[in-house]
């Protein structure tokens, strides 16, 4: 019998002062078996970083056709793909056919390492990359629980982020800006 995934429920309270966005998000998380609390926010982070996009989440790990996160146009066609992790350069030269803007958030200890090997064939693709700080993460991922109340305000390269089980700062860095025109 196939591990069920593990369902989270999220409110958040979203305030982007760089972008003048303010938004109270209600989601339902999907945890996949194999996927760790880490990866789980992060999903989270991005899809605050671009609310009010139309955004869904997808099947995301149970299906390798589909990014983690996007948006669709009133014809289906996807105007945003989101991964989340260290895509391979394949897939997203694939999202890139595929939709109409491409965003790749990496996060975990190995994304230096990843983003060294591959920035070379990425520059040529239409697609932006954003690193968050592993350390954040981390802290980010100790607030979890199954019934979440989030403040989230994105200013200055931070994702200051505060629950009733404490408060942390998630840095990110953009390693790649290919944001269409």
């Amino acid at each position: 019998m196939a591990l069920k995934p593990r369902i989270y429920k999220a409110k958040i309270s979203l305030a982007d002062i760089e972008l003048n966005h303010y938004e109270n998000l209600s989601l339902t998380l999907a945890q996949h078996p194999s996927e760790t609390l880490e990866r789980m926010m992060a999903r989270v982070l991005a899809y605050c970083m671009n609310a009010g996009k139309s955004l869904r989440f997808t099947k995301g790990l149970s299906s390798v056709e589909e990014p983690d996160i996007w948006a669709r146009t009133l014809d289906n066609q996807i105007s945003l793909w989101i991964d989340i992790g260290e895509p391979s350069y394949d897939r997203i030269k694939k999202a890139c056919r595929l939709s109409q803007a491409v965003k790749v958030y990496s996060f975990n200890l190995k994304s230096d390492n990843w983003w060294a090997k591959e920035q070379e064939k990425y520059k040529d693709l239409r697609a932006s990359v954003f690193q968050f700080h592993w350390k954040g993460i981390q802290a980010l991922a100790g607030l979890v629980k199954r019934t979440m109340d989030l403040s989230v305000t994105a200013s200055d390269g931070l994702l200051y982020v505060s629950s009733e089980n404490g408060t942390c700062e998630v840095a990110w860095t953009e390693l790649q800006s290919n944001e269409p025109s």
